[in-house]
């Protein structure tokens, strides 16, 4: 059975460029989905914070206006999310795991990851290891900042790697391009890496490279799990 650390954001906002706080958390599709897929599976799965904090969900992921127009998506995410409150509330602390213990580490988004996770050494080395081992490593959306501290003698872990990520263009569409500090996008081509996005915004689109997988968005949530169950039953048959 293969074994899936989820690496969850334990932030409960972000900072923005006039140093106020924007409440959010991780994005509820982009874990929601992929848990679902990947319980459904059978893989065995562990959701993991920094400090063991309880996440919490960016209460934006689950309103109509970033659903498509419905309340139908919203409700289904936090139902699920309701049905495995017991591992949320208990989550295992992400500065004390071994990549020797997982097959693929899977890192959702919301804003959550660019205050915490993308200025984690502790996280980076981990990063590190699970790449050395050949294991996959997946982001999705804004999860893509955790790659960042991923670093080894020769600089950025992934750089010239082909990846994905929230775009400028989504940044600017949800309202928060001008009040970053840093942009996913920007940040993710300045240190290195081939950046790749879709045809047009909020399209699914999922990059592979080696044994990096990502995302670009909250739509790209449920491809990105499937390809990457796909993988673990090729290497685990």
């Amino acid at each position: 059975m293969a074994r899936v650390l989820f690496a969850v954001t334990g932030s409960h906002s972000w900072t923005l460029k006039d140093g106020t706080q924007h409440p959010c958390g991780y994005w509820p599709e982009e874990l929601a989905v992929p848990h679902e897929v990947f319980a459904d599976a059978g893989l065995d799965l562990t959701i993991a914070t920094p400090g063991a904090v309880k996440p919490i969900p960016d209460e934006a992921g689950f309103s109509a206006a970033m659903n498509g127009g419905s309340d139908e998506p919203g409700n289904r995410f936090r139902a699920y999310l309701d049905s495995i409150d017991g591992q949320l509330s208990k989550p295992t602390d992400l500065d004390k795991v071994s990549a020797d213990d997982f097959d693929l580490v899977f890192v959702p988004g919301g804003h959550g990851p660019m205050e915490d996770l993308a200025v984690s050494a502790t996280f980076g080395r981990l990063l590190v290891d699970f790449t050395e081992q050949n294991k996959p490593v997946a982001a999705v959306c804004h999860g893509p900042a955790a790659l960042l501290p991923a670093v080894d003698e020769d600089g950025w872990l992934f750089r010239d790697r082909r990846v994905t990520g929230f775009t400028n263009v989504e940044e600017g569409q949800v309202g928060f391009d001008e009040k970053a500090r840093w942009l996913l996008e920007d940040r993710l081509i300045a240190a290195g890496g081939a950046f790749k996005s879709s045809a047009a915004p909020w399209q699914a689109h999922v990059v592979v490279d080696g044994n990096l997988y990502t995302g670009q968005n909250p739509a790209s949530s449920l491809p990105l799990a499937q390809t990457l169950l796909a993988s673990v039953a090729s290497t685990t048959a």
